[in-house]
């Protein structure tokens, strides 16, 4: 009797055992990408895990167990140009996988799930980063203004620029082609990635923008790896960004939706982002004004809102500014989904001190733009016309210090009307004060039979305003 009871117990548990191995997630395949300064894992996962990553030393290596996991196929991937070396695996138990990374020198891993989204299902993700210090943010630096070597297009050769004189500084452009890595964006009807597109587009901004005397342009990722959203401005904010402009194309679930469209941040965005840095302790620490050098460690709560607010609220006029003659220039190579500038509350343009606009090229779910897109002419024509609103905006509104603050200054080039979209609040006489204009100027130049203004009016500012900040 008694061993019937053990034989009966002993089935039980090896029952439990087998439904316990069954329900354990798979690990379908691993996926890497390398970046600047980091390289990316990502398991991809038939269900939730729980983890934990440790390093070895003598020899170097990255242990990941995973909890409540089976490998489902043998880890097989390209390791060229990272650090590791090679993948082991093995069952701790049934039900608990380890994944051992042979390195060739030591690294500094970061590690977190993700839920499932459109296009994936659970992964785990596993930043390697090369150093320390690459794992952290790092403060603003002063840019450098040398010119940098440029990727070009096929056929497109570099632009050699002499360098700027009189010790005047360049306006830096940062141009972040969106999404990468393991996030590709919408995709079009033959296979084509966002990534892959506005990469190229991005780059040919960059070699465009270069052949400009007394302007840089820097990238926010040169290669197909990930960078988080707040990571790009961040970036641009390390590199001294004077202008962001980020590069997508977009989808629909129409495929007959067409033309380009420029966003800026919306009013609610910018309300929403000022109480986040405010109520972020380490933000708050943070450098706003560029080069102002304006830090919030030594402002009471109410004057750090106060300086918040007026730093993005002159960081969206400028972005508007900008938008509105990026997307001028635009609607003259390609079609436009809509004449003006959009608002709305992206992540990518919440810089509270950089002016920051969003440029959608086109639709790539709609077969004849995502042909238009992936040809090289037409890329050229898109950055063409960025290239040519940023410098038009840069020429009427140069930073102080640079060089075209300086041939403005000097006479050589002619400063020129400028525009401004009237906002909620504004009045003819903040207008005039802020140009450093008469108000009378102001209605003269607009035809103006009263100081009445509406919301989103378009303002000449007459060219003899002294003021170089919108």
């Amino acid at each position: 009797m008694r061993i019937r009871a053990l034989v009966a117990v002993a089935g039980l548990f090896l029952m439990v055992l087998a439904f316990d191995t069954l329900a354990a997630s798979q690990v379908k395949s691993v996926r890497l990408w390398r970046a600047p300064d980091n390289t990316r894992l990502v398991f991809d996962l038939s269900g939730p895990v729980e983890h934990s990553v440790f390093t070895l030393t003598s020899p170097d290596r990255l242990v990941i167990d995973i909890n409540n996991a089976t490998l489902a196929a043998p880890l097989k991937i390209a390791t060229a140009n990272t650090p590791i070396t090679s993948f082991r695996s093995a069952q701790r138990t049934p039900t608990d996988l380890r994944v051992v990374i042979d390195l060739k020198k030591a690294v500094t891993p970061k590690s977190f799930s993700l839920a499932p989204n459109q296009q994936y299902g659970n992964r785990l993700v596993v930043d390697l980063y090369d150093s320390p210090d690459a794992a952290e943010p790092s403060p603003p630096q002063t840019p450098v203004t040398t010119t940098p070597a440029v990727p070009v297009l096929p056929n497109q050769p570099p632009i050699k620029l002499e360098p700027v004189p009189n010790g005047k500084r360049d306006i830096i452009v940062v141009i972040d082609a969106g999404h990468g890595g393991e996030d590709p964006g919408a995709s079009g009807s033959r296979g084509q990635h966002e990534k892959d597109i506005v990469l190229q587009i991005a780059k040919e901004v960059q070699r465009q923008i270069n052949g400009e005397k007394g302007f840089r342009a820097e990238l926010t990722r040169t290669g197909d790896y990930f960078i988080p959203l707040r990571g790009r401005t961040e970036i641009a904010r390390k590199k001294g960004a004077d202008l962001f402009v980020s590069i997508h194309a977009d989808a629909a679930p129409s495929s007959a939706a067409f033309g380009a469209s420029v966003f800026a941040l919306s009013e609610r965005g910018a309300t929403s982002e000022t109480a986040r840095w405010l109520a972020d302790s380490e933000n708050r620490s943070d450098l706003i004004g560029g080069a102002g050098n304006v830090s919030l460690d030594d402002k009471d709560r109410m004057l750090a809102g106060v300086l918040l607010d007026l730093s993005m609220t002159a960081s969206l006029t400028s972005s508007l500014n900008v938008g509105q003659k990026v997307l001028g220039n635009i609607g003259q190579v390609t079609t436009l989904h809509k004449n003006r500038v959009e608002q709305a509350a992206f992540m990518v343009l919440k810089s509270p001190d950089i002016p920051s606009i969003l440029v959608e090229t086109g639709f790539i779910s709609n077969a004849t733009e995502a042909s238009k897109l992936q040809s090289a002419s037409h890329q050229q024509a898109l950055a063409r016309s960025i290239r040519a609103g940023v410098k038009q905006f840069f020429q009427q509104n140069p930073p102080p210090g640079t060089y075209i603050a300086w041939l403005r200054d000097t006479g050589k080039i002619a400063q020129g009307p400028r525009n401004h979209v009237v906002r909620s609040g504004e009045t003819l006489a903040m207008l005039a004060v802020r140009y450093q204009v008469s108000p009378g100027a102001l209605r003269n130049a607009n035809n103006l039979k009263s100081d009445e203004l509406k919301i989103g009016q378009n303002l000449n500012i007459p060219s003899t305003a002294l003021a170089s900040q919108p």
